[in-house]
């Protein structure tokens, strides 16, 4: 990943950097103002149980940074699912009330509308940010191992092709910093439930011969998607940066706890 700040509170991608009407960034933990160990200190995520002052402040040093006086943060309420939504003129034109009420239980976004940057919190999770070059939409996705295991970034892919007529081969892919192979130790019930619905056990698990316990690669499940949608693979980056392993950095649930502070990826139309 590409430093975006002097402060390295907000990273980027190769990839995406190379288009100039899209601001796009993923945050660190550094920079901010959030308070206690487990929040520190740049909590952008309104929906963690931090102090919504600090979060609100350190959305405003988001802004700041992204120099786009237009820029709108949305940022649904994530519940581990597959529900999509359309930010478009008729979500826009809805009241804020009604606005974050349909956005309470969805995984993934897209848009075709500048000024609307779209977010996605993750702790351990595996956050995507997409850009369809040609048809200029893009989206984000939370994918941890349910919304994975349901096919959520298949499904948004296929959702942009429908309501777009997005073309994969157009799709400029990001993959996230979230927690590695060898960090992401399951239950047999995990492991079964992602063999069960055709994945490729062979590219994206392994077994620990010393605790008899399954691992799953929720980068490679999730690049296995884009590819078998038609992403190219060179229209593909991932960060390999495992947020266990690098918790100082990056906030971990599994290290600090559900009530923690989150990572927040999003991309923008300029």
């Amino acid at each position: 990943m590409i430093t975006l700040t002097e402060n390295n509170n907000l990273l980027g991608y190769r990839l995406l950097e190379r288009y100039p009407n899209i601001f796009h960034f993923t945050t660190t933990r550094h920079g901010g103002c959030s308070k206690g160990y487990a929040y520190a200190s740049f909590n952008c995520s309104p929906y963690c149980g931090d102090d919504m002052n600090d979060v609100k402040e350190n959305q405003q040093l988001l802004l700041n940074a992204a120099a786009d006086k237009d820029m709108h943060l949305v940022i649904p309420k994530q519940t581990h699912s597959d529900c999509i939504r359309m930010i478009d003129t008729s979500f826009l034109a809805l009241d804020e009330e009604k606005q974050t009420e349909l956005l309470h239980g969805i995984d993934a976004l897209i848009t075709d509308v500048p000024h609307q940057c779209l977010c996605i919190s993750t702790a351990d999770c595996i956050p995507l940010l997409l850009f369809d070059t040609k048809k200029k939409v893009i989206a984000a996705i939370h994918a941890g191992w349910r919304g994975t295991v349901q096919y959520i970034t298949a499904k948004t892919i296929a959702a942009m092709i429908k309501k777009y007529n997005a073309n994969p081969k157009d799709i400029i892919a990001t993959i996230g910093p979230g927690i590695s192979l060898p960090s992401f130790e399951v239950g047999d019930e995990v492991y079964h439930e992602f063999q069960k619905t055709n994945f490729p056990m062979e590219r994206m698990s392994m077994k620990n011969d010393v605790t008899g316990k399954y691992h799953i690669d929720l980068w490679e499940a999730n690049r296995w998607q884009l590819q078998e949608t038609g992403v190219l693979a060179e229209n593909i980056e991932t960060a390999g940066i495992c947020t266990y392993k690098e918790h100082h950095t990056f906030f971990s649930a599994r290290r600090l706890g559900i009530n923690s502070g989150r990572i927040l990826s999003g991309i923008m139309l300029r």
